[in-house]
C-alpha cells in the first residue's frame, strides 16, 4: 500500500497487509475478526503461545515488530504499557516504524499517554508514514463481538481510510489530532471507575439492607441507574466471577496517567483519585491480575461483608 494509496484505493483484503502486536486479552479477538474477513495478518507477541489461536486461524508469526512492519502495510498494536508501546513501535532496531515502508500507517489501540502518541505520530511522520492513536472500551466482551468503541486520533482522512477494518472491530469515533484519542479514552476511564465503584457501593448496601442482590439489580437495570457496567459485571460479581475482561493491573495504570494528566492540567477529580486508590488496594492485595469487576473485594474488605455467591 504506497503512500497515494491512502486516498485512493480502498482497504480490502488483496491490497492491504495487516501487522498485529499483541495478542492478549483484547487483541487476540480483534485480530481474529480482521483473519475471518480475509485479510493477510502477521502477528508478533512475546509469549508466542498467545498468538498460537491466531496462528491456528492462518497468521504468520514474526519474530520481532520490526521484521512484522516490513512484510505489513498496517501495523496494529495492543500491548499492557506506555513503555511497551514505546519498545515495540519506535525501538531503532526492533521497532515497527524502524521496518515499515513509506506511506504504511502505525494504528495503536493500546491505553497509554497522549505525549507518547503525539511523539509517534511525529516520527512516523518523519519516516514518511502514518500514525494514529485509537484506544478501544467494551471489554472482553466487545472485542469477541466486534462491539468496541473505537477512539481515533490523528489525520481524519487516515481514520477514514481505515475504516473498513476499524468496522470489523466496532464504531470508530474521530476525536481530533493525534492524542485525542489516547485523551477520549481517559476520560472514559474516569466515567467507567467511578461508574463501578456506584455499582459495588449499591451492592454492598442492597445486600446489608437484607435484599436479595440479584433482584435488586434487575430491578434498577431498566432505570435511571442501569448502566453497561451493570449489563457486564453485575452477574459476573454475584458468581464471583472475577476472571479479567479487562486487568486491574491495567486499569490502575490507565487511571494512573489520568491523574498524571489532571496534575499537569490542574483538574481536581476526587471520584477518579478514590477509584484508583480503592484498586491500588486490590493490586496490594495480589488481585492486579483479576477483572475490574473485582473492586467488590475491597468494598467487602472495608465493610467486613461478602455478598453471598448466586450459584
Amino acid at each position: 500500500m504506497a503512500s497515494k494509496s491512502i486516498s485512493s484505493v480502498p482497504i480490502n483484503p488483496s491490497n492491504t497487509r495487516i501487522g498485529w502486536i499483541g495478542t492478549g486479552v483484547m487483541g487476540r479477538s480483534m485480530c481474529g475478526h480482521l483473519i475471518r474477513a480475509g485479510y493477510s495478518v502477521t502477528v508478533f507477541n512475546r509469549t508466542v503461545s498467545k498468538a498460537q489461536t491466531l496462528i491456528d486461524m492462518g497468521a504468520k508469526l514474526a519474530d520481532s515488530p520490526n521484521s512484522l512492519a516490513a512484510q505489513s502495510d498496517v501495523v496494529f498494536s495492543i500491548v499492557g504499557y506506555p513503555s511497551d508501546v514505546r519498545h515495540v513501535l519506535l525501538d531503532p532496531i526492533s521497532g515497527a516504524l524502524s521496518g515499515l515502508n513509506p506511506g504504511g500507517v502505525l494504528v495503536d489501540m493500546t491505553t497509554s499517554e497522549p505525549s507518547l502518541a503525539e511523539e509517534i505520530s511525529k516520527a512516523a511522520s518523519s519516516a514518511n508514514c502514518f500514525s494514529i492513536d485509537a484506544p478501544v472500551s467494551g471489554g472482553d466482551l466487545g472485542a469477541k463481538n466486534g462491539k468496541l468503541a473505537i477512539f481515533a486520533g490523528g489525520d481524519e482522512t487516515t481514520v477514514k481510510r481505515l475504516d473498513p477494518l476499524f468496522s470489523l472491530m466496532g464504531k470508530v469515533n474521530f476525536m481530533g489530532t493525534s492524542g485525542k484519542g489516547q485523551f477520549a479514552k481517559l476520560a472514559n476511564q474516569i466515567t467507567i471507575a467511578s461508574t463501578m465503584l456506584g455499582l459495588v457501593e449499591g451492592m454492598i448496601y442492597a445486600h446489608k439492607s437484607g435484599l436479595d442482590v440479584k433482584k435488586f439489580l434487575k430491578a434498577i437495570s431498566t432505570g435511571a441507574a442501569g448502566s453497561k457496567s451493570i449489563d457486564l459485571y453485575g452477574d459476573r460479581i454475584l458468581k464471583r466471577d472475577f476472571d479479567p475482561g479487562f486487568y486491574v493491573n491495567h486499569f490502575v495504570k490507565d487511571l494512573g496517567i489520568c491523574l498524571k494528566e489532571c496534575q499537569r492540567m490542574g483538574l481536581a477529580l476526587p471520584g477518579l483519585a478514590i477509584a484508583q486508590q480503592l484498586y491500588l488496594s486490590l493490586k496490594a492485595h495480589g488481585e492486579g491480575d483479576l477483572g475490574t469487576q473485582a473492586l467488590i473485594l475491597s468494598l467487602e474488605r472495608l465493610n467486613n461483608v461478602s455478598v453471598q455467591p448466586i450459584m
